[in-house]
C-alpha cells in the first residue's frame, strides 16, 4: 500500500525535472555513468519518501488514539438522588374572591372606598339610603321601653298576688314583640350599610353614587383577598397512592414567567367518575406577589423519589435482538485501554431524559458515554478522557 502511494510522489518529481535530466533524456544520451547516476539519485529520494511516509503515518496513528483499538469516552457511575415528577394542568383560584351585592333597595347615597384600596373586614365600603327606617327604629325603641316599664310593674304585682294574670300575660307579651320588632328594625337599616365580609382590596367599583340598586340586580363591588389562593389540579386515579399531603410540587405559571416549589395542602376523597380523577389543592406562598385568580399553571408533582439511584442519560441505553436494555461499560487493562463489555440493565423510571438503573451497573462503573453505538462485546477500547477521570 505504501509503495502503491510512493508512485504519484515519483511521478511528480520526475515531471519536474528538465528534459534534459529526464530518464528518457539520460537514456537517449546513452552515457552509463549517468545512467547509473541517476538511479542512484532516484533510489535516495525513494528511501528517504518511504522513510517519511512510514513517520506521517505512525503520527497519524498516534493522534487518533487508534493502536487498533476503538477511541471511546467514558464516566464513572456514581449514586444521586433521583426525582420522578408527574406534569399536569393547574388553576390559580381563591376562595375570597367575590361580588358584593346590596340586601337593601334603595339611592346608593354614599360610597366610601376606591378601586385598588385595601380594606380591613368589617369596614364600610357604602351607604344606602334608608328611607326613614332610623325614625321608625328611635319610635320602636321608645315603645319597647314604655312596654318594658310596664311588663315590669305587672311582674312584680303579680309576684305579691296582686292583679289578674291576663293582666300580667298581656304586659309580657306587648314587651317581648316591641323586642323583636326593634331587633328586626336593626337588622333592615344595617342592610343599608355595606361592609367588607373579610379583608381584601377593592379590585372593581360597579356602580356609581346615586344610583338605584336592589338586591340580587346590582353589583357593588368585587373584593380578593390574594393572600390565601392555592392551584387546584386534577390527578389521575393511578396516582392515589403516591400523592399525598406534603408532596413536593414545581410550578411554573408561563403568563408571568414565575416558578416557585411548594407542597400538596389537600388531596381530595372523591374520584370523578367521568374522568377517573381526583382534586389536590396546591399552597401559593403570599410572597408570589404575580400570582393572579384564574392563571393556568404547570404544576410537576413528585410521586417517586429515590435517594441513593444510579441514574444514566436515556440516549446511552440500547435495546438487543431480545428487547433487553443494554449498556457497554470498560473493564480497563490499563491506564488507558480496557475491553467494553455489554451489561444487560433492569431500568426503572425515566425523567427528563435520565433513567434510574435498578441493576447491571454498580456505583464505580465506567460507562462509555461516546462510541458505544460502534462496538462490541470484548472489543479493545482506547479511553479518550482517561485524564479527566483521574
Amino acid at each position: 500500500m505504501k509503495k502503491i502511494n510512493l508512485i504519484p510522489v515519483i511521478l511528480l518529481l520526475l515531471i519536474s525535472c528538465g528534459k534534459s535530466d529526464s530518464v528518457e533524456g539520460i537514456i537517449e544520451n546513452g552515457d552509463l555513468s549517468e545512467i547509473r547516476a541517476k538511479k542512484a539519485d532516484l533510489s535516495a529520494r525513494q528511501s528517504e519518501l518511504s522513510s517519511q511516509i512510514t513517520k506521517l503515518d505512525a503520527a497519524i496513528e498516534k493522534l487518533a488514539g487508534n493502536n487498533g483499538f476503538t477511541l471511546v469516552s467514558t464516566r464513572k457511575v456514581s449514586d444521586s438522588l433521583f426525582k420522578h415528577y408527574v406534569e399536569l394542568p393547574g388553576d390559580v383560584e381563591t376562595r375570597q374572591n367575590i361580588i358584593i351585592y346590596p340586601e337593601y333597595s334603595g339611592i346608593l347615597e354614599n360610597i366610601t372606598v376606591e378601586e385598588g384600596d385595601r380594606v380591613q373586614k368589617g369596614q364600610i365600603l357604602a351607604r344606602i339610603d334608608e328611607g326613614g327606617l332610623s325614625s321608625q327604629l328611635a319610635q320602636m325603641e321608645a315603645q319597647a321601653s314604655l312596654a318594658k316599664t310596664t311588663f315590669e310593674r305587672q311582674q312584680r304585682l303579680w309576684n305579691q298576688n296582686i292583679g289578674s294574670e291576663i293582666q300580667y300575660l298581656e304586659a309580657k307579651t306587648n314587651y317581648e314583640a316591641l323586642q323583636n320588632s326593634v331587633q328586626q328594625m336593626r337588622s333592615q337599616l344595617a342592610k343599608t350599610v355595606v361592609r367588607a365580609p373579610f379583608s381584601g382590596v377593592i379590585d372593581e367599583i360597579f356602580s356609581e353614587q346615586g344610583e338605584v340598586v336592589n338586591p340580587g340586580q346590582n353589583s357593588l363591588f368585587r373584593l380578593i383577598n390574594l393572600s390565601d389562593m392555592y392551584i387546584t389540579a386534577a390527578v389521575p386515579e393511578s396516582y392515589l397512592g403516591t400523592i399525598e399531603k406534603g408532596t413536593e410540587v414545581m410550578v411554573d405559571i408561563a403568563a408571568t414567567g414565575t416558578s416557585f416549589t411548594s407542597t400538596v395542602r389537600q388531596v381530595g376523597n372523591f374520584v370523578n367518575p367521568n374522568n377517573r380523577t381526583f382534586e389536590i389543592q396546591i399552597a401559593v406562598t403570599p410572597s408570589q406577589e404575580q400570582v393572579k385568580p384564574n392563571l393556568i399553571a404547570n404544576v410537576r408533582i413528585n410521586d417517586y423519589t429515590s435517594e441513593n439511584a444510579i441514574i444514566i442519560p436515556e440516549n446511552l441505553i440500547q435495546k438487543n435482538s431480545a428487547g433487553e436494555n443494554v449498556a457497554f461499560v470498560v473493564q480497563k487493562e490499563s491506564d488507558s485501554t480496557g475491553v467494553a463489555q455489554k451489561r444487560v440493565l433492569k431500568t426503572g423510571m425515566a425523567y427528563d431524559n435520565a433513567v434510574e438503573v435498578l441493576s447491571g451497573l454498580q456505583v464505580g462503573d465506567l460507562l462509555i458515554t461516546s462510541g458505544a453505538r460502534s462496538i462490541q462485546e470484548g472489543e479493545q477500547v482506547e479511553i479518550a478522557n482517561r485524564k479527566a477521570l483521574n
